[in-house]
């Protein structure tokens, strides 16, 4: 018979989890896929011990999996849009243009301010980073730009939007969890966001850059790009495409496909490819050119289904060991136990951020990070006469932006992939992400601060 399960035991999971990952990540270096499936063979092996049934695990599990199935859609038809783009000559041009008209010494506020606006219009990180942010990542490696700082702008840039345009799921997901509208949500988290940006902003601006740029490699490159591809402005129809149907608020899964089929029009009138054969490669394997430029040919030999299957495997991993903490109660367990106690609403505000950063690393899953400690805190914020919008914003601070920061997470398995860069070494470079949980933090502790964000509602925070 299942049991519920008890706090001291839901603490003995977490402190197994936590010192499993951080040795083996961390410490040892290890791809996060094994020691995230050692640490969920032993929690379930736990669970078990603690008196829960194996077919309670297995369905703990499987519900957890089935959260996974629509990143995995998103993901696979992504790494097949990259290639397409690729292969259409919709990456090469912008690469080609670009390279004329963003100066490497402004690379990083360029790169920041152009994903913020295309993620603004889109709603979508993973839309954003997936084109402009590949262009700009082959900018950056063809001018000298350090691949970690590049990544930071981009991100930054990018989960803007994710966070701030009411076209993204998760700006309206927080307020519907909280019980507030999406424009109060988004008026509030003003508060964290600019201070924020501008920190972002005045960081990138000072970033190192490199002192000189090899013109005449620039040039090389641009020849390569040209004889290997029809530079045209046609081939930018299939990213209009994209972020026309994101701005209509069109699903993603069809946004995406509508950019698969405009590329591979693209293809076959502008780059006169229309061996159907050649089309089925590349969007399986990725695009492989005959380029000579080993440059170029680093930035343009990607994408495809297959390239998308390491963070396919870690998000299946990650979501089965979500499952079991969710669904087995050990999440509830642990944060219901520590609320009790709590008597000022600034511990309140910092319970939920940690809760939505905690959740976050067991489950690598930004929506739970919203949900769950939504769900276990609204109540707490009714009774105690808390803001529901100071709720709202925290859930998207400290769950929407920190899940890109999670080597496992979905937003950072999918980054780490789609920019070539490991979390671990562009986390302290996106520092937008982890800014804005900072002054959500700060708000809550910092009296005059919450009286500049919550007005008279501070009195309540504060007491």
């Amino acid at each position: 018979m299942d049991r519920q399960l008890s706090f001291t035991k839901s603490i003995i999971l977490f402190i197994f989890i936590l010192t499993l990952l951080f040795v083996s990540i961390f410490c040892l270096k290890a791809e996060p896929h094994l020691p995230l499936l050692a640490t969920t063979v032993g929690t379930a092996t736990l669970l078990r011990l603690f008196g829960f049934s194996w077919k309670k695990l297995e369905s703990a599990i499987i519900q957890g999996i089935q959260t996974a199935i629509m990143p995995i859609l998103i993901l696979s038809l992504i790494g097949i849009l990259i290639a397409v783009w690729m292969m259409s000559g919709t990456v090469p041009t912008i690469l080609y243009y670009g390279m004329d008209y963003i100066k490497p010494q402004f690379f990083a506020v360029s790169a920041l301010y152009v994903t913020i606006i295309v993620s603004m219009f889109t709603g979508s990180s993973f839309t954003t980073v997936s084109t402009v942010g590949v262009a700009f990542m082959g900018i950056a490696l063809t001018t000298g730009i350090s691949p970690t700082l590049a990544a930071g702008a981009i991100i930054s840039g990018a989960c803007f939007g994710d966070k701030m345009s009411p076209l993204s799921d998760t700006t309206n997901f927080a307020p519907a969890v909280a019980g507030v509208s999406i424009f109060t949500h988004i008026g509030n988290m003003l508060y964290t966001t600019i201070p924020a940006l501008v920190i972002t902003t005045v960081f990138f601006w000072f970033a190192p850059s490199p002192d000189s740029i090899d013109l005449t490699a620039i040039q090389q490159i641009k020849l390569a790009l040209q004889d290997s591809f029809n530079i045209h402005w046609l081939t930018l129809l299939s990213p209009l495409a994209v972020i026309a149907c994101s701005f209509k608020r069109v699903s993603i899964l069809p946004t995406l496909i509508i950019g698969i089929v405009t590329g591979l029009l693209v293809t076959a009138f502008v780059q006169h490819q229309m061996a159907i054969d050649v089309w089925f490669s590349v969007m399986q394997s990725g695009y492989k050119s005959t380029i000579a430029n080993e440059t170029v040919a680093a930035i343009v030999n990607r994408g495809g289904l297959q390239s998308m299957m390491w963070s396919v495997s870690l998000i299946l991993i990650a979501l089965s060991l979500g499952g079991l903490l969710q669904h087995c109660g050990v999440i509830d367990a642990f944060f219901r136990k520590l609320i009790q106690p709590l008597k000022r609403g600034s511990s309140i505000v910092l319970m939920t951020g940690a809760s939505s950063i905690a959740v976050n690393i067991m489950t690598g899953e930004q929506y739970l990070s919203i949900l769950l400690p939504g769900q276990m805190f609204k109540d707490e914020y009714n009774r105690r006469g808390l803001p529901a919008k100071t709720l709202s914003r925290t859930l998207e601070d400290c769950g929407t932006l920190i899940n890109p920061l999670i080597p496992w997470g979905v937003s950072g398995a999918f980054f780490a992939s789609t920019l070539g860069v490991p979390v671990v070494e562009f986390l302290p470079y996106a520092t937008f992400l982890w800014l804005c949980s900072l002054f959500t933090f700060a708000y809550a502790f910092i009296p005059q601060l919450q009286k500049n964000s919550l007005g008279r509602e501070s009195e309540v925070i504060s007491g």
